[in-house]
C-alpha cells in the first residue's frame, strides 16, 4: 500500500512518487517520477508535500511509490 504524502519525513530526495500538478487538481491526474527537490519547508501538508520532479513538473505528493 502506497504512504500519502502529507509527512515531509516520508518524502526523500530520489523517491519515486505521483503527484498532482496544480493545473490537474480538478481532474485529480497523477504524474510519477522522481524526487528532486522537497518545496514545502513545513513537516506536515494536508494536501500533500510540494516536490520538484527530476523531469521539472512542480506538484503535491498523492503517493509515495515503494518497491
Amino acid at each position: 500500500m502506497p504512504k500519502s504524502g502529507t509527512q515531509r519525513k516520508d518524502v526523500e530526495i530520489g523517491a519515486e512518487v505521483e503527484i498532482v500538478e496544480k493545473h490537474n487538481q480538478r481532474t485529480g491526474e497523477l504524474t510519477s517520477g522522481f524526487v528532486e527537490k522537497l518545496l514545502t519547508k513545513s513537516s506536515f501538508h494536508p494536501h500533500g508535500i510540494k516536490v520538484l520532479l527530476e523531469t521539472g513538473e512542480v506538484g503535491r505528493v498523492k503517493h509515495i511509490l515503494e518497491d
